[in-house]
């Protein structure tokens, strides 16, 4: 079998690639270990807690005992289903903003700066928002993005309170200003999960010149320093799938250095311990790991408002019935529609900490409702200073990575934590969220010393599963830089890397909508073409050198 192209991984940028090349006329084989999205748990998006939870969808990742969390390990969830990530994800939309852009050029990713990749975000939407700025916003693309209908109180009330407490608004986080409190978006179509498999893998299967291959990709196969296939296992059968043009690696930010590793392209001494022949040695290749972490700060609700009523069989099977009949109600939901970007102190010049609300006191995971009625925000820093790494366990193609963030290493972590957390607390003793507050569950308010503060975090921050980073893109020269700005690989012919792997720096917010226009982009690399450059400005807090709101 040849194709042009060979991608592996069907996720959120792999599907966008397939799309624009399948477009351009270009044969292109898919390789996805992962079967079916079909069925409500993926397809339902208030039912998004059980996907990440299911071995069928997901590799089941766990990172190392992470030293500065008391050695916790923490779930990695990567999707393993057609679609990838965005098949299991939270559906939340957010691009990120213009300075994390401005900030990977800066780092040596020529090209990428805000100006670059604005047109490949209006290229991909196809924007439903009330409010907003339409023409920072995408009118045909495949992506379909919507807001929630806000109908729960609780969401305008927190709006309300970061009003009350001297924030600005912003009518779209996702246009000219991030900073401020206010409805957040989703990639949720016409009630079901807009997942980059029904936006762009299905219209790319169509054109009938892309194809789905359902394989585990073992490695790359490498001839006179040029990738020409790829090595895969199908049942008992390994074989290679050849490509004339170029092999592109979209596998994931955990499972792309793995395949580099495996295939020779990596740090020499590591690979020389793993008894794997160097190709090239890359010493950025699992290094450069990065995530968002967050707290689920939760408090009870004086008033019977919340989802809690639903948190039962019946209820559930309320929600269910509904949404499998007509596609509405609160299945048609992720329920995270309210949010806010805000800055934790003066001298920061862009929003560096997300908060998600959610009508409802629960684990991310749907494992444990707080007692009773209550309702939660998710709420972390953004810019992180610590750095993990990807590495091999074996060589063996079936072995899981070692997964080791090394979250919390940098003291600064904890300070901006702890920030959080007090800004949060101011935010919801407004008047606007008086009528619902009855108690704090967690922290708790008997924690308010830093020293008190720090152990709650140490043991209940959790992953928001935005890894990224382990093959950054840079400049032809840079050491460790795993890829060009062309997102080709530094020392190897025909090799490309595209997918949350190659960002340099980890964006604002959830990592879907990167991930998804890094595709886009790299679609056009290979293709020899670009967008012109978009002259649109982001609106700055003007103050933000003197005061933190």
């Amino acid at each position: 079998m040849t194709a042009d192209y060979v991608i592996i991984g069907s996720g959120s940028a792999g599907s966008a690639m397939a799309y624009r090349l399948g477009q351009a006329g270009k044969r292109v084989v898919v390789i996805e270990q992962g079967g079916t999205d079909a069925g409500p748990f993926i397809q339902m998006p208030a039912a998004l807690s059980y996907p990440m939870n299911m071995g069928i969808y997901d590799w089941g990742f766990q990172s190392e005992p992470e030293p500065y969390l008391g050695g916790r390990r923490l779930a990695t969830p990567r999707g393993k289903v057609i679609g990838g990530s965005s098949s299991i994800n939270g559906m939340v939309y957010v691009r990120g903003h213009a300075r994390d852009y401005d900030t990977w050029e800066e780092m040596g990713a020529q090209g990428w700066s805000f100006a670059d990749v604005l047109p490949y975000f209006k290229r991909m939407e196809t924007w439903h928002g009330d409010e907003g700025d339409a023409e920072w916003r995408g009118t045909d693309g495949p992506l379909h993005i919507t807001r929630g209908p806000r109908k729960n109180p609780l969401f305008n009330a927190f709006i309300k309170a970061g009003q009350q407490a001297g924030y600005p608004t912003t009518a779209d986080y996702n246009g000219a200003a991030q900073e401020g409190f206010g409805a957040m978006e989703a990639t949720i179509w016409k009630g079901r999960r807009w997942s980059a498999a029904n936006a762009y893998l299905r219209p790319a299967l169509k054109q009938g010149n892309v194809q789905l291959v359902r394989a585990f990709a073992r490695k790359i196969v490498i001839e006179n320093g040029r990738a020409v296939g790829v090595e895969v296992s199908r049942g008992d059968k390994v074989e290679v799938i050849r490509a004339g043009a170029e092999v592109i690696v979209a596998a994931s930010s955990i499972n792309s250095p793995k395949l580099l590793m495996l295939s020779g392209i990596g740090p020499a001494a590591h690979l020389s311990e793993m008894g794997i022949p160097l190709v090239a040695d890359r010493p950025g290749v699992g290094q450069n790991l990065q995530d968002h972490l967050e707290i689920y700060m939760q408090y009870q609700s004086a008033k019977p408002v919340t989802l809690y009523k639903y948190w039962n069989l019946w209820g559930k099977g309320i929600i269910g019935a509904q949404w499998l009949f007509t596609k509405t109600g609160l299945g048609a939901s992720n329920q995270f529609e309210a949010c806010a970007f805000i800055r934790t102190r003066e001298g920061i010049d862009y929003p560096d900490i997300e908060y998600h609300f959610l009508p409802i006191a629960v684990r991310y995971d749907g494992k444990a409702a707080a007692g009773g009625h209550g309702f939660q925000v998710h709420v972390g820093p953004m810019r992180s200073k610590s750095r993990g790494a990807v590495t091999l366990r074996s060589a063996d193609p079936a072995d899981a990575p070692r997964i080791l963030f090394n979250y919390m290493s940098h003291p600064d972590d904890w300070d901006e934590f702890r920030r959080c957390i007090r800004l949060t607390r101011e935010v919801f003793g407004q008047p606007a969220m008086q009528p619902y507050v009855k108690s704090e569950i967690q922290p708790g308010l008997a924690a308010q010393t830093d020293a008190e503060l720090d152990a709650f975090l140490q043991e209940h921050v959790e992953s928001a599963y935005h890894p990224c980073g382990t093959c950054r893109m840079g400049r032809a020269d840079d050491p460790m830089a795993v890829v060009d700005p062309e997102c080709r690989v530094i020392g190897v012919e025909g090799l490309r890397v595209a997918d949350s792997s190659i960002f340099p720096q980890v964006t604002n917010g959830n990592l879907n909508g990167p991930s998804i226009m890094t595709g886009e982009k790299a679609a056009d690399h290979i293709l020899g073409r670009k967008l012109p450059k978009s002259n649109l400005e982001p609106v700055m807090n003007p103050n933000w050198r003197t005061s933190q709101r």
